[in-house]
């Protein structure tokens, strides 16, 4: 980590019931920094966004943001983004900074996503690609401290999905702790500089891209997945 962290879990564990989701996740989000949360479906990832955003109490473990005292500490984009359709883009980007008591800077939130051209287009008129990067740009309004993007460049095509990592790597770049879940093995390989793998609500190995496809001996973060992930699956079907 180049600078303290600015977010903090840890020991989280979570339960629903009998089902244990999360058990001991220790987790530093720094400012300045991509943090990337990757693995299988099920394995608690936006459960442990949800903890790190305070939506949901942890069954056990902290969370602890050590940032400054700002109207809107923590910005954040759900998996299913919804806003009003009868809104245009615009309106909706000036509704949230209505809500904050911000300026309502709609061209340079939009232009940030790529959404420039479509500001007075209705929210129901939108692409699902559309909506998500949206998202994003609502998710920055206020400048937060911290910001939690849950599957960014899911239903993105190619070129839309790398600009929204694009954007995410920006507001690193200008001091934003960054804290995004993807399946997106490439894009994270690309942009994150800290990767945490977690696998049956458990941290499997964490740390930069190149840290770990050293200890590893793989050439690309999809080779760690398969070392660290897929091949111990593997073992354990046969184990049983």
């Amino acid at each position: 980590m180049t600078t303290d962290p600015i977010l903090v879990g840890e020991g989280i564990a979570h339960e629903f019931g009998d089902l244990s989701v999360l058990e001991g996740v220790d987790i530093p989000v720094a400012p300045g920094e991509v943090t990337a949360i990757v693995g299988p479906n099920g394995t608690g990832k936006t459960t442990l966004l949800r903890i790190l955003l305070g939506h949901l109490s942890p069954t056990d473990g902290e969370v602890r943001y050590m940032g400054p005292d700002v109207d809107r500490p923590i910005g954040y984009l759900p998996q299913q983004p919804s806003f009003r359709p009868q809104f245009t883009a615009a309106e909706t980007i000036a509704f949230y900074a209505a809500l904050l008591d911000e300026p309502a800077e709609t061209e340079a939130a939009l232009r940030r996503v790529g959404l420039a051209d479509a500001a007075d287009r209705r929210v129901e008129a939108l692409s699902g690609g559309m909506r998500r990067l949206l998202g994003i740009a609502q998710s920055l309004v206020g400048e937060p401290p911290v910001a939690v993007f849950d599957e960014p460049a899911s239903g993105l095509d190619p070129s839309m999905a790398t600009n929204a990592f694009e954007t995410l790597a920006d507001r690193a770049a200008d001091g934003t702790a960054v804290l995004v879940s993807s399946h997106d093995l490439s894009l994270v390989d690309r942009f994150a500089d800290r990767v945490v793998f977690l696998n049956r609500g458990s941290v499997v190995v964490s740390g930069s891209p190149a840290e770990l496809a050293d200890s590893t001996n793989s050439e690309t973060l999809w080779e760690v997945y398969e070392s660290v992930i897929r091949e111990p699956a593997a073992r354990r079907e046969v184990e049983a």
